[in-house]
């Protein structure tokens, strides 16, 4: 019987059965030198499309740990039909929102480019990393997709057909969340996208056009003006709790 290892780590290869898997030198340095593991030590491995494996280390290389998988543990879940829109934000509270909205099941993040938003650059590669160790922390087989940024424009322009698009409207022009999540009751596989606008909030120009548009449901989040990074955590929270993969059975 093979004990479950506690580290588990995000690799891009495909993975199956006995295959040979050399960590890049980042990967290799924690298990060496912060976890300080051996030979013949355990390594859970997940590439969010293979499911999860037990892996053995082989042998140390000059900059590379090389593992050998073992055995599958898990089958690849599903992604969720959750996305998250948000207007980008200072380095430190962006990666806080690619970091909690892996943990709350997002499967996608798009940086949205609003009138009133704070910066237009955006480091995709870092994001994409902090998600990658967000789901390695929380147990998840699947990490979210991170597209690179668009304007709200273009984000609105070829909306997938049957996709809901909820707006967090700071203005107070949206019914409780809760009202419009709890409305349809539990639907399986409702796909939403959350849009949450700049710390300004949306221009007036910009609620407006999305006020016309027949895919959005202006929401509202309560008494209190949140943060960006509150307000994403909030909303997730809610749709998880009452139509997404918190319920006992899956999306």
């Amino acid at each position: 019987m093979i004990n479950t290892p506690k580290i588990r780590l995000y690799i891009d290869d495909n993975i199956e059965t006995e295959q040979i898997i050399t960590l890049n030198e980042k990967q290799s340095h924690y298990l060496v030198k912060v976890m300080r593991l051996n030979i013949s030590d355990l390594v859970l491995l997940f590439n969010g499309r293979d499911g999860e494996w037990v892996s053995e280390i082989k042998s140390f290389e000059k900059k590379s740990v090389v593992l050998k998988l073992v055995k599958c543990i898990r089958i690849q879940e599903e992604q969720t039909n959750l996305w998250l829109a948000f207007a980008p934000i200072k380095r430190g509270r962006i990666d806080l929102i690619a970091e909690k909205a892996t943990e709350l099941g997002v499967s996608r993040l798009i940086p949205v480019i609003t009138a009133h938003t704070q910066t237009t650059k955006v480091n995709t590669a870092r994001l994409r990393a902090n998600a990658n160790e967000a789901a390695e922390q929380c147990n998840r087989l699947t990490v979210p997709e991170i597209i690179e940024p668009i304007s709200l424009k273009n984000f609105l322009s070829s909306w997938p057909l049957g996709r809901i698009l909820l707006v967090a409207d700071e203005t107070g022009g949206g019914a409780p969340i809760l009202d419009i999540i709890g409305r349809s009751g539990r639907k399986e596989n409702t796909a939403y996208t959350l849009l949450v606008g700049p710390e300004g909030g949306f221009s007036s120009e910009e609620l407006d056009e999305l006020s016309k548009l027949p895919f959005v449901t202006k929401i509202d989040l309560g008494p209190r003006v949140l943060r960006a990074e509150t307000a994403v955590v909030a909303a997730i929270s809610v749709i998880q709790a009452v139509s997404g993969d918190w319920q006992n059975d899956k999306v």
